[in-house]
């Protein structure tokens, strides 16, 4: 049975970050329309109720503008880099060489209207 809080993931995530328990539907609903293409684009689950927190801090600091947006965005870009570097590096100790998507030079692949 896997573990709510990591729910069916096998990967190194939990040790990374904490994810906060919500409604993940209502907070993916309450982000603005850009935060939520970048969730939706994210590399990995961003964990939308944990945005949402995020999205209130940068509310706050910023009022509710396209700067908060652009600068959550950076924040989430920011993240999937760690995210990203993370597992190449227990990748590399695990399997004693380069993640393959890195020595392919791979992209994240995002959905482009």
């Amino acid at each position: 049975m896997p573990d709510p809080q990591t729910g069916n993931e096998r990967t190194i995530r939990h040790e990374i970050w904490q994810r906060f328990s919500g409604d993940d539907w209502a907070a993916f609903d309450a982000l603005p329309a850009t935060v939520r293409q970048r969730v939706a684009d994210h590399a990995y689950d961003a964990w939308s109720v944990n945005v949402m927190i995020l999205w209130q801090r940068y509310k706050r600091l910023y009022g509710r503008t396209p700067r908060a947006e652009r600068a959550l965005i950076r924040y989430l870009d920011y993240c999937e880099r760690l995210e990203r570097e993370a597992f190449a590096q227990r990748y590399a100790q695990t399997h004693g060489g380069v993640l393959p998507h890195d020595a392919a030079a791979g992209t994240v692949l995002r959905a482009r209207a």
